[in-house]
Parts: structure tokens; C-alpha cells; sequence
């Protein structure tokens, strides 16, 4: 059987990262402003959507150490 490309903590941070990116989302439309102009659609949101692609970057070029 061929070795994974990444490690066990490698998938549990690309998990997080995607469930980082939904709640991201999620949150943008819950904004009750007109076009999503309110703090959550333009402040919130987008920061929270922000932290989960840096995760995923993390996840994707930690060196995984774990066999």
C-alpha cells in the first residue's frame, strides 16, 4: 500500500479549516444588512473565512511527522 501524502494531523487540520471556512460563510449570511453590507457580512465573516485558508495553507505545508 502506497504511503498518504500527509499525516493524521495534517487531515485533522485541513478538517478544521473547513469547517472554519463554513462557519466563515455561514456567519457572512447571517448579516441582516441590505446586501451584506453590516459588521458580520463585511468584518466578521470575512476574517473568520480569512483564519480558516490560512489553516488549510498550514495543513497543507506542515511537514508531517507522524508515520
Amino acid at each position: 500500500m502506497d504511503k498518504l501524502p500527509f499525516g493524521r494531523k495534517n487531515y485533522q487540520w485541513m478538517i478544521i479549516g473547513i469547517v472554519t471556512l463554513i462557519v466563515g460563510f455561514t456567519v457572512m449570511s447571517l448579516d441582516q444588512k441590505p446586501h451584506g453590507f453590516g459588521f458580520l457580512g463585511l468584518t466578521l465573516g470575512p476574517i473568520i473565512v480569512m483564519s480558516g485558508f490560512i489553516i488549510e495553507i498550514y495543513a497543507i505545508l506542515h511537514k508531517p511527522t507522524d508515520k
